[in-house]
């Protein structure tokens, strides 16, 4: 018989020496753990992480952000976050109801890789790096290297999720994220989009990122669309993305039917949340 293993460290590198002797499901929140147990045991080995302080905090860094996993929905939605951000206070509010947002963490969302997880496309817009940290040392890999699939990421055994850094973007830089779902809150996403501009000194766009959750194995960003922005000036943005959306822009994505809507209407759902949100963005 199998001893039942729960172990609660205090700090990081406490967390990383059990990792590194033997495998461990981890929690934190516990929001995507508990509700996938309903109808069966809990995984022996438990590794709660909830009480590492080293995995909270928004730190400002040259102009980056660093955000620690442990950070919860509420905390990112009540941050002081730049304009660049602001889509992710938008989807950190649209994450479950109050309650879920109190107790899940967004590295619990990114490390559970569900296609429709509303913080990886304005993470993925943001053009987000992850830190990871084991026992033999620390490494960093871009958002859209990190989650390989649905619920695969690139995180070994060995390896926590420690904080996710945002580059720096200028004081001119806004973004919006818009999610399409059956109704307000407590919902699974049909499709749902992040956008984030950043602008020169005349005014034109200097970085795009846009990304679409819910359309594939796992959220993908637009390169097309993204290319076709760079350089506008923010009246022909909306010219300039209807152009794009009427083209192959969208090929990237490959939804799927289900109960909460068929491929089609996934596809004609992100070319209207796209435009609105480039609508929102050019004003």
């Amino acid at each position: 018989m199998v001893t039942p293993r729960y172990e609660r460290p205090r700090h990081l590198q406490e967390a990383l020496a059990e990792l590194a002797q033997a495998p461990y499901t981890v929690i934190a929140g516990g929001t995507d753990v508990y509700p996938a147990h309903v109808t069966r045991p809990l995984p022996r080995t438990l590794l709660d992480i909830s009480r590492l302080s080293e995995l909270r905090g928004v730190q400002a860094i040259d102009g980056s952000l660093r955000l620690g996993a442990l950070l919860t929905w509420r905390e990112i939605a009540q941050a002081a976050l730049p304009p660049a951000a602001r889509c992710l206070a938008q989807a950190a509010q649209e994450v479950g109801g109050v309650q879920i947002q109190s107790r899940a963490t967004i590295g619990g969302n990114l490390c559970n890789a569900s296609p429709a997880a509303d913080g990886v496309p304005p993470l993925l817009a943001l053009d987000a790096r992850v830190e990871l940290a084991s026992a033999a040392g620390r490494r960093a890999l871009p958002l859209s290297e990190f989650i390989l699939g649905n619920r695969r990421t690139a995180c070994r055994p060995d390896e926590l999720l420690v904080a996710i850094r945002l580059p720096a973007r200028s004081p001119a830089a806004r973004s919006v994220f818009l999610k399409l779902g059956a109704r307000r809150y407590l919902v699974i996403s049909i499709a749902m989009v992040a956008v984030v501009l950043d602008f020169d000194a005349r005014g034109h766009v200097a970085y795009c990122g846009v990304a679409v959750g819910a359309c594939a194995a796992r959220a993908q960003r637009l390169p097309a669309l993204e290319a076709a922005l760079l350089g506008a000036a923010p009246a022909q943005l909306p010219a300039r993305a209807a152009e794009a959306l009427a083209g192959e822009a969208l090929a990237p994505l490959a939804p799927i039917d289900d109960v909460r809507g068929s491929a089609a209407y996934r596809l004609a759902a992100v070319r209207t949340l796209l435009t609105r949100a480039i609508e929102e963005l050019s004003g």
